[in-house]
């Protein structure tokens, strides 16, 4: 991991809210700084997150089922056959790690200091946050003795599945201290952008955080008793997100949302990526080749109706181009370099939040948890929620807000009506707890299509779902036509650790197979 160095910390902050001039100003010479106030690295470490989640995001289209190759483009040797090497992933973990030493030093600086309580518990959230990722993608990583510094610059690699259980000790601290705090100062819009300042949303974010690590570990039997003890102690009281926890520090054209910049258009206006469009499988679920979606689809999809470019992975014969000067996940009008309108959807604008976890997520995790009896109530409610929720935030603009002449209940309704025969929309007829399993866990690799990727990716490894055909055409199966994975899915188990470890921390490097070696709540 890098060195923790605090000028380049501060030439962070000035680039990210540098529209905050007069709030950065703390050091008359920011080149000689011997420190910084937490309540202004806080916001930076959270819209460094934003960045790292879309990092995430990108790496989940390609595993999870989500994005192929348009035509005429070379170069996709390891992704279209999973050969995976080192390099590929590294700047995923150097950036998380890097990210994950700006909230050491906010809690560094604030633990034990009653007034800065706040800022210590939401940076104790975004660690368990950023380690999760970190596992889910990577399995055994540094943690116990990590973010050291020059301290300890060959962390060893803890075991997954403790580090899982330590989050959540972690998130039960977090949530503790803001009960707590007596005389804490205030976060608001500027050193927090996400909540901004609400306390309540925090906590709730952290109980979802939760309630997601234990759903994933559910059915992994050495931490069955973990995973009741902790159900039983979740605070259903307090209860989990009730709207999308979106990141949005002041985004711009000129300083885009990383979502936006990455596969929609770059700060001059010229398309970011021509060389990736909608996989036919992850279509097929709005287009009629498994279930009609007109709502969603229309406000995610480029040309829903006609001709919306789409491919298999690895298919590089009939692999169509794109659609001139569009992403295929824009529905806007592009006019000009100078001109693109904003949208609905997936690709909204350049001042689009990012988002970190959706309602819609919550939701499917929630009926997942009561559908297996973690949690009291109707698994069915919190799947229709889930639904909801996904249109609601595909419906929103740029602004957050759902826009006018969009009716989600009553397309949530026509959606119904348009699968009248699917459990997978329709979950009272499912007939079996794996069916309704299926349905809670496809409907979620919808919601996060293109938005939380990776989450896609990582439930398909532990469920199996949504069902994949291997050997079928690009509607039924969900990896690369040109995979050589062993798995009988046809996808990679995980991802490989980085060079930077190779090279740096080669004591404690591992050397991974990405199609046998398993995350620990993998059971494949």
């Amino acid at each position: 991991m890098k060195r923790y160095n605090i000028s380049w910390m501060l030439a962070l902050l000035v680039t990210v809210l540098s529209s905050c001039s007069d709030y950065l100003d703390i050091n008359t010479n920011p080149n000689q700084a011997t420190s910084v106030q937490p309540l202004l690295v806080l916001p930076a470490a959270i819209t460094g997150t934003a960045s790292v989640s879309s990092q995430f995001n990108s790496y989940g289209v390609h595993f999870g089922g989500y994005m192929a190759n348009a035509g005429g483009f070379s170069g996709f040797g390891n992704l279209f056959n999973y050969q995976l090497i080192p390099d590929n992933y590294n700047a995923l973990w150097v950036n998380t790690y890097d990210n994950l030493n700006d909230y050491k030093y906010v809690i560094d600086q604030t633990e034990g200091d009653d007034t800065q309580a706040y800022a210590n518990a939401a940076a104790n959230i975004m660690v368990a946050y950023n380690f999760q990722k970190l596992v889910d993608a990577f399995g055994d990583v540094p943690y116990t003795e990590a973010l050291q510094n020059n301290a300890n610059l060959t962390p060893k690699y803890d075991d997954a599945a403790t580090i899982y259980q330590d989050l959540v000790t972690r998130l039960n601290a977090a949530i503790a201290l803001i009960d707590a705090a007596e005389f804490p100062a205030a976060l608001n819009s500027s050193s927090d952008p996400m909540f901004g300042g609400d306390m309540e949303e925090w906590k709730k974010f952290a109980n979802t955080i939760k309630l997601r690590i234990l759903v994933r570990v559910s059915g992994v039997a050495s931490l069955s008793s973990f995973v009741t003890t902790e159900f039983a102690a979740l605070d259903k009281t307090l209860g989990f997100i009730t709207d999308d926890a979106i990141v949005n520090p002041g985004y711009v054209k000129d300083k885009p949302n990383p979502l936006w910049n990455s596969w929609g258009y770059t700060t001059t206006g010229t398309l970011a990526n021509s060389s990736r469009i909608p996989t036919q499988f992850a279509f097929g679920f709005y287009k009629g080749q498994k279930l009609t979606d007109t709502g969603r689809g229309a406000v995610v999809y480029k040309n829903f109706e006609t001709n919306t470019p789409v491919n298999q992975l690895g298919n590089e014969v009939d692999a169509p181009t794109i659609i001139t000067n569009y992403s295929t996940w824009y529905t806007g009008t592009f006019s000009s370099a100078s001109s693109i309108g904003n949208a609905l959807g997936v690709l909204k604008g350049a001042s689009q939040g990012q988002v970190l976890m959706l309602l819609a997520e919550s939701q499917f995790l929630q009926a997942e948890a009561r559908l297996k009896g973690f949690l009291t109530g109707d698994y069915a409610a919190s799947f229709d929620s889930g639904i909801a929720a996904s249109y609601t935030y595909l419906y929103k603009d740029v602004t957050n807000v759902v826009a006018a002449g969009k009716n989600v209940t009553a397309d949530v309704a026509a959606y119904k009506a348009e699968n009248p025969d699917s459990y997978l929309v329709n979950i009272k007829l499912a007939t079996t707890p794996a069916q309704r399993l299926e349905a809670i866990i496809t409907q979620k690799w919808i919601a996060v299509n293109m938005i939380n990727s990776e989450e896609g990716y990582n439930e398909f490894r532990r469920t199996g779902y949504p069902v994949t055909v291997p050997g079928g055409d690009g509607f039924e199966n969900i990896a690369s036509k040109l995979s050589t994975s062993t798995r009988a899915d046809k996808l990679p188990s995980r991802i490989l650790y980085p060079t930077s470890e190779q090279s740096y921390n080669a004591g404690n490097y591992k050397v991974i197979n990405p199609f046998t070696d398993l995350i620990f709540w993998d059971p494949n």
